[in-house]
């Protein structure tokens, strides 16, 4: 439970250093904050986690495709930084699947 719990807040991390490299200060706060949720034993908690898990891995995506545009259209090299976020996108979208675990949800009741 610990290294689900782990992976989600390493998560969490790097989706607020992505908005604070962009000055977002309001959002890289959220992005610190919303761990804080595994603390509220609720179920409900629990699927905010994973939908806003879903939500930052679709913005890597998102990301990802702007920048592969950018680096294509000025005629530089893109195939590295498309596999870095792709693989930051696929990480995000495990940390949240982890938390479908049995390990996981025997601790938020319905």
């Amino acid at each position: 439970m610990k290294l689900r719990i782990g992976l989600y807040v390493a998560a969490a991390i790097l989706m607020g250093a992505h908005f604070l490299r962009g000055s977002h200060f309001l959002m890289v706060a959220l992005c610190l904050a919303v761990p804080l949720l595994f603390l509220w034993k609720e179920r409900s908690s629990l699927i905010a986690l994973q939908l806003l898990a879903y939500g930052a891995s679709a913005t890597w995506v998102v990301v990802a495709i702007r920048l592969v545009q950018v680096r294509w259209h000025y005629g530089e090299r893109w195939v590295l930084a498309a596999v870095i976020l792709g693989s930051v996108a696929l990480y995000t979208l495990l940390a949240g699947l982890l938390l479908n675990s049995r390990a996981i949800t025997k601790h938020y009741p319905n």
